[in-house]
């Protein structure tokens, strides 16, 4: 009896990798924008954290946001040290749209009464502190 080659395409498990790079969100719209760290501390932002609702001290037109999240590798994040300003891409979410969590802004399908909530939690100038 042999044993299978890993590089043998029928060894069970195998893993066969395309030669190509992978483009991420290929063909999806994108925005940029200007994001600033008003905050005394870093802030860390995920990939999929729905960046409407990201920690109000990070100053930026957030309602353009609304619906996007961070276009980097599913599993990595942006770091925000305080102060500082860094020019941020965002993706539109796929599929059902629907974001759960977070700062419980959306919490759930993306509708526009989550930006009357964010005005009144203080996420957007004009409301509460």
């Amino acid at each position: 009896m042999t044993s299978a080659s890993h590089d043998d395409p029928t060894t069970p498990g195998a893993l066969l990798l395309a030669s190509d790079d992978l483009l991420l969100n290929e063909g999806r719209p994108v925005i940029e924008l200007d994001v600033v760290n008003t905050g005394d501390r870093a802030i860390q932002v995920g990939s999929h954290y729905h960046f409407f609702e990201v920690n109000r001290a990070l100053k930026f037109a957030r309602e353009e946001t609304f619906g996007m999240r961070l276009d980097i590798p599913s599993g990595t994040s942006v770091r925000f040290e305080a102060g500082q300003q860094h020019r941020v891409t965002l993706v539109p979410y796929g599929g059902a749209r629907r974001v759960l969590g977070f700062a419980g802004l959306a919490d759930g399908g993306l509708r526009d009464d989550a930006v009357r909530r964010a005005t009144e939690r203080g996420f957007i100038s004009g409301g509460a502190a």
